[in-house]
């Protein structure tokens, strides 16, 4: 990112991530995952953790992975969403104010 006024395409992107991370849910399961040691975890270890149930957290799980946010692996049958923190790097350095 570069210092000074953010460009057309830097407010467009930055926008998306802030919005997807404003919803309740999303940041929840954020937080689940980090607090996890980001490590990657199944839709349904996080629906058990979180208790709502699996099409929620897949919905809300696909929106995350659609900005960026976090990554998604699958190994035959197991499908893993694991937090993407350079995305996280980027929006800490839109917050700082110098």
């Amino acid at each position: 990112m570069n210092k000074g006024p953010l460009t057309d395409e830097e407010v467009a992107r930055y926008s998306r991530l802030f919005s997807c991370v404003a919803d309740p849910t999303r940041l929840r399961i954020l937080s689940e995952i980090a607090g996890c040691g980001c490590d990657p975890v199944t839709v349904n270890e996080l629906a058990e953790r979180i208790g709502l149930s699996q099409p929620t957290i897949s919905h809300h799980l696909k929106k995350l992975t659609g900005c960026g946010l976090i990554a998604r692996e699958q190994q035959g049958r197991t499908v893993t969403h694991t937090v993407l923190p350079e995305a996280f790097a980027e929006l800490r350095a839109v917050l700082q104010m110098d």
